[in-house]
């Protein structure tokens, strides 16, 4: 086994998948992402392992009846899944999907040619520039994690400023481990996971590659500064090891 430190924490990885990517080139989010773009749904239910109940529990917590005409911005949306999970479920709503990479909006945008008065797509850093429009509920799912702390409380300030009193945020994540040992025993996890319902190895590879872009906080201090910024009703409603759902909804106007 080899020893990688990223940040504060030690992951355990195989050496045989370590060796096959590439740990010294300078990378972005956006490269990664849009070289992945073209194959990224097709091992998620793979690398997401718990990929139902994660998927599911958003869909649950979003708290407005199924033919609500709602307005849902998706953060970090990537090639729409969620977006086309949540589109099912509330068939009036209207999705506007955010994400950096073009080349994953471009997978989402043929997703929904059949209906294309219903999203928008906007090709964004949502950790650098502002979220425009105003909206019942802000989703994200496997995107937040990628950015700095510093980054995730203006996200947090700026997604609670697009939402309508008593709107919602809802974000299904990765998150570190509380210590070191915990955190290890996420991946360790993970892994055995990936494996254990069929992952290929190439899929893993390049999870993994992507994984070196990841700037993880603990879930801890993550629903500390969504009350920080005003959210009530913080809580963290889904966990399996790093893998939760969590979400927080606007009060009144003081």
């Amino acid at each position: 086994m080899v020893r990688e430190t990223r940040g504060i924490f030690a992951v355990q990885y195989d050496a045989q998948i370590l060796a096959s990517v590439d740990m010294g080139a300078v990378v972005t989010v956006k490269a990664l992402f849009d070289k992945a773009a073209q194959t990224y749904d097709r091992a998620r239910r793979q690398l997401v392992p718990c990929f139902d109940d994660f998927y599911g529990t958003v869909l649950d917590l979003i708290p407005y009846e199924r033919d609500s005409a709602i307005r849902i911005l998706d953060i970090g949306a990537g090639t729409g899944l969620l977006a086309a999970l949540l589109a099912q479920a509330f068939p009036q709503a209207r999705l506007t999907l955010v994400d950096i990479s073009e080349e994953m909006l471009e997978q989402a945008r043929q997703r929904f040619r059949a209906e294309p008065g219903r999203f928008r797509f906007h090709a964004l850093d949502f950790a650098e520039e502002p979220l425009w429009g105003e909206y019942e509920a802000a989703v994200s799912a496997l995107s937040i994690h990628h950015v700095s702390a510093g980054a995730k409380r203006l996200v947090f300030q700026r997604v609670y400023s697009a939402l309508r009193e008593g709107g919602v945020f809802i974000n299904a994540d990765q998150v570190l481990g509380p210590t070191p040992e915990i955190d290890r025993r996420y991946h360790e996890a993970w892994l055995r996971q990936a494996r254990g319902r069929g992952a290929a190895e190439d899929d893993i590879t390049a999870a993994l590659e992507r994984m070196q872009q990841d700037d993880m906080s603990t879930l801890a201090w993550q629903l500390e500064q969504l009350e920080n910024v005003g959210f009530e009703m913080v809580n963290c409603w889904y966990k399996n090891y790093g893998f939760v759902v969590y979400s927080g909804r606007k009060g009144a106007t003081r």
